[in-house]
């Protein structure tokens, strides 16, 4: 008998500051799509350089869908698609064509070498949480039972901006 796998909801955080940032974005969401059903994508973001700042300015926005891969699965299928975009391992925190980080995955909390669900970063990071709180305001972190409402609440988002595109306007 033929089994479906059950759907979790995901959230994913793209990032990039090389190349073509727009088509960098619009690729890798062409590629997500194949195993996420994608619901929902945030407005973009400009924000600085975090980690590293003598690099180029980051654009960052945030998806919500739903998948049947597991998690490990989701996280070797993310990785893949980075280098198949022509993603390259460099430095930590250095300048990338295009980051897909795992955010949040259902209720799930995940701790285990090489992946951390929800993200370990999440709660402290205004450059996910303000495109995240744009379409998932009342999501609940599954360790700190905050909404991501609530966690934007507590972080400084003075580096984060609305980005405007030069092609549009």
């Amino acid at each position: 008998m033929l089994q479906t796998r059950q759907m979790s909801d995901v959230y994913l955080g793209l990032g990039t500051n090389l190349g073509n940032r727009i088509e960098n974005f619009d690729r890798a969401l062409a590629g997500i799509a194949e195993h996420v059903r994608i619901l929902s994508v945030s407005p973009i973001y400009e924000t600085a350089a975090w980690g590293i700042d003598d690099q180029p300015d980051f654009l960052n926005l945030c998806l919500g869908g739903e998948t049947d891969l597991g998690p490990w699965e989701l996280l070797r299928f993310v990785k893949g698609l980075e280098e198949e975009l022509g993603r390259e391992e460099t430095i930590r925190w250095g300048p990338r064509l295009i980051d897909i980080d795992i955010l949040l995955m259902g209720d799930l909390v995940l701790s285990e070498p090489g992946l951390t669900i929800p993200h370990k970063g999440l709660p402290d990071r205004a450059t996910v949480l303000v495109p995240l709180a744009d379409i998932a305001p009342e999501v609940r972190h599954p360790v700190t039972d905050l909404t991501m409402a609530e966690l934007l609440s507590t972080v400084d988002t003075s580096g984060v901006w609305p980005y405007d595109d030069p092609a549009t306007g």
